[in-house]
């Protein structure tokens, strides 16, 4: 655990109930040092920096294995499963619910070196890509050729397309464009017992036998070791116009988006933040914000006439649903400009010097304003700040709570927090999560998100495909 952050009792459980269950008894080290010299390393520096990701757990490894190619990872999952000793599967480390941690030490498969774009043919339609790439890199050698990848997690920059499968990643633009499911076409997984296998392929329509893409894309590592995906490109939108606005109340950036898609339009972007989140952005933001409670980003792309015609007939809704002075950036640098602005507000927050628990749950688009309105609740029934931003077209929207973990009992009050939230939402029919994943983070309501046969059946998907439980043990399941 990194003694600045320590750990959320709501989170993480018992650490005791965690380390050092399911790991091997003997000395394996030496031996698997010796077994993969050119791969293989126990350093105490490379320990560390595979012990965590961006949440607030961290776990050390006993070895790192950071390979260069999938026979290497055959070889390494076929030494782990006569060994019986736990790999987990690292892409870049982003993550926020600690699904990379190795909670039962063992193997951490470090993916960095993967990180070769194998191919990418414009006249398919795809990139077949290792799972080391760098998200925004591939966007950028695919816009190049004219192509479009637009999955598109706010950590694109960093976050590699690796963990973008594990996690089924999204992004504001899933609105209108789907998410990492929808691009991958086929997979090479190695199996927990080293059988390496092809799911899928390169067409853009494949229903041969079960959908077996669909069942490793957001399997949190818990089922293979992907190590080559094949991916979906489209036309890249030759246009795009994003406005941004603020509003007297979040009701009202609410009711914007009740009437844009009434209307009929179907944006590229909606993305909505309430008053708590503004106001540690204008503190933070180079970018002025005009003053007002609730803040929206709308953008629309495509051919430069059409998307002028539909944003001249959004700026009415927008004005009639009480937004304040707009601001129109057309273009990429346009864009980006107020793109900017709404990337900040996780940092913005961070810089708050409060831990940010970063919940990103997903509720029926009507339910908007009622899940602000929770946020509100939870801030005055338990005395911390409640900030709210997001994915408003989908009702995927980041409740983050910010807690002083220096105040007396501050983990208490975020456990019950957290219990009211994840309750509420799952009463209006959402979802504990949208993009980030269960991971260890939010084990403890797994139970509520799933029925009891729903997740017997997960433990018989792990059972089959991982009978003794070597693949990131200690997980949701």
């Amino acid at each position: 655990m990194r003694k600045d952050e320590g750990k959320v009792k709501a989170a993480l459980g018992s650490e005791r109930s965690r380390e050092g269950s399911g790991a091997p008894k003997q000395n394996w080290v030496p031996a698997f040092l010796a077994e993969f010299p050119e791969a293989a390393t126990a350093d105490p520096e490379a320990l560390a920096q595979n012990a965590g990701d961006a949440w607030l757990a961290a776990h050390a490894p006993q070895a790192v294995f950071y390979p260069e190619s999938a026979e290497l990872v055959v070889r390494l999952a076929r030494w782990a499963s006569e060994a019986g000793v736990p790999i987990t599967p690292r892409g870049a480390g982003r993550g926020y619910v600690g699904g990379c941690v190795p909670v039962r030490g063992g193997i951490v498969v470090n993916f960095s070196r993967m990180n070769r774009i194998r191919e990418i043919d414009p006249r398919d339609g795809v990139a077949v890509v290792e799972p080391g790439v760098v998200t925004a890199h591939l966007q950028d050698e695919v816009a190049k050729l004219g192509w479009f990848y637009p999955p598109d997690p706010a950590s694109a920059a960093e976050s590699s397309l690796g963990g973008n499968v594990a996690t089924n990643a999204g992004g504001p633009r899933c609105l209108k464009y789907g998410v990492t499911r929808h691009y991958v076409l086929g997979l090479e997984v190695v199996l927990a017992d080293g059988t390496r296998i092809r799911v899928g392929g390169r067409t853009h329509k494949n229903k041969v036998g079960f959908d077996l893409v669909g069942l490793f894309v957001g399997s949190e590592g818990l089922l293979g070791l992907v190590t080559e995906a094949t991916l979906r490109l489209i036309p890249r939108p030759p246009y795009r116009i994003a406005v941004a606005g603020v509003f007297p109340s979040i009701e009202a950036a609410a009711g914007a988006v009740e009437q844009i898609f009434a209307a009929g339009f179907l944006p590229s972007a909606l993305e909505i933040a309430d008053r708590f989140t503004l106001e540690r952005a204008r503190e933070f933001c180079p970018e002025p914000l005009p003053p007002g409670e609730a803040h929206l980003l709308v953008e629309c792309d495509g051919q430069p006439a059409g998307v002028d015609a539909e944003i001249d007939s959004l700026l009415p809704i927008l004005r009639r649903s009480g937004a304040g002075e707009l601001l129109i950036g057309r273009g990429e640098e346009g864009c980006e400009r107020l793109w900017r602005t709404r990337r900040s507000f996780s940092m913005a927050l961070k810089a708050s010097n409060l831990t940010k628990l970063n919940e990103d749950v997903v509720v029926p688009r009507r339910r908007l304003v009622d899940l602000v309105r929770l946020g509100s609740e939870i801030e005055k029934r338990y005395g911390f700040p409640v900030a709210c931003f997001g994915h408003a077209g989908d009702g995927n929207i980041h409740v983050n709570l910010m807690i002083d973990r220096s105040r007396p009992g501050a983990d208490g009050r975020a456990e019950e927090a957290l219990d009211l939230l994840f309750r509420q939402i799952v009463a209006w029919g959402g979802s504990i999560t949208g993009e980030h994943g269960i991971g260890i983070a939010k084990e403890r309501w797994w139970p509520l998100a799933v029925s009891p046969e729903v997740r017997a059946l997960h433990e018989r998907l792990k059972s089959a495909l991982d009978p003794n439980g070597l693949l990131n043990p200690g997980k949701f399941v």
